[in-house]
């Protein structure tokens, strides 16, 4: 297939692909965009990384503008727009475009405060809307395997098999998990008292399967890990104090390898996991959100896509025309 022909307006867009955003912006431009990474640096302390990523936001705004014609003091919202459009045309992703358009509107906010402009050019453009990314979780054969993979022969195993049954039976959080007094289980009643988020307690049931691993690491591993010393927290550590929630990450991730069990994991996994499989199994998504904890509905939605795609997946891996 022969080479397609460099034209002079390839040349010329190859050529300014080469000369540094900053330097294809207008002076005024420059300087303006000078001025407002002091501002936010002096009102908010902003990091480098930070202030270097509002430039770059508004040096690719004022290369376009400049080429137009224009600058970004003098932009109205159509230009914006037509700037937007033509990165979604290159393929920028919408989460970049969202994250431009914030650093758009907090500029030209502060040129109105500044007195520069008499009005906001971004008022009315909507920000891009976005999937909300499904959560990572397990099958339920994935959870049983990770459940079975601590040596329960041992405190520490016997520890962490409870912290593991407690984790997918109740859907805690991991902060929750590791800073739960002995005094919130009850295991006659078989629920635990947790204080969530805005320090709101909620009651959550335990299963039989979660309470018989609990009622076992009371009787035999919680003591030898105490060594006869005292604490309040539930699951101790080989210290003999409360076990961190980094470390209780750190055994989760060695157990999904002995589990066998790819991909990214971590304790929130476990969450999701009991939030998808009991949605899966036909539970009212109320129900959901009061056992994990969730102060909107909406938060708890995601877990009903979750499951969506999971069946989307059985059927196209099994249907004769999936």
């Amino acid at each position: 297939m022969a080479a397609k022909p460099v034209t002079g307006t390839d040349s010329a867009a190859a050529a300014r692909s080469r000369v540094p955003l900053a330097e294809r912006c207008g002076a005024q431009d420059r300087r303006l965009v000078d001025r407002f990474a002091d501002a936010l640096w002096m009102e908010n302390g902003l990091s480098d990384n930070t202030l270097a990523a509002y430039r770059r936001d508004l040096w690719a705004l004022g290369a376009w503008l400049t080429e137009r014609g224009t600058s970004l003091e003098r932009a109205r919202s159509e230009d914006l727009l037509a700037f937007l459009a033509s990165r979604y045309r290159d393929g920028t992703a919408l989460r970049s475009n969202a994250r431009l358009l914030s650093s758009l509107r907090r500029f030209y906010r502060y040129l109105l405060r500044e007195g520069r402009r008499s009005d906001d050019p971004t008022t009315h453009i909507e920000s891009p809307k976005m999937d909300r990314p499904l959560p990572h979780t397990l099958s339920e054969a994935e959870v049983e395997a990770l459940l079975a993979a601590p040596d329960v022969a041992s405190a520490v195993g016997l520890r962490d098999r409870a912290m593991l049954e407690l984790l997918y039976a109740s859907g805690l959080r991991v902060s929750e998990l590791v800073s739960l007094d002995a005094d919130r289980l009850n295991t006659g009643q078989g629920v635990v008292r947790v204080l969530g988020k805005g320090n709101k307690e909620r009651l959550v049931p335990v299963g039989e399967e979660a309470l018989g691993w609990l009622a076992r690491y009371l009787r035999e591993g919680r003591a030898p890990l105490l060594k006869g010393g005292h604490s309040e927290r539930l699951f101790i550590s080989r210290k003999g104090t409360g076990i961190t929630r980094q470390a209780f990450w750190y055994r989760i991730r060695r157990y999904a390898v002995t589990a066998g069990i790819r991909g990214h994991l971590s304790p929130h996994t476990l969450r999701h996991a009991f939030a998808t499989h009991l949605v899966n199994h036909g539970a009212d998504l109320r129900v959901v959100q009061m056992l994990l904890g969730h102060s909107d509905l909406s938060t708890t939605q995601i877990y009903t896509h979750v499951a969506r795609e999971r069946l989307r997946q059985i059927h196209e891996a099994h249907h004769p025309r999936g």
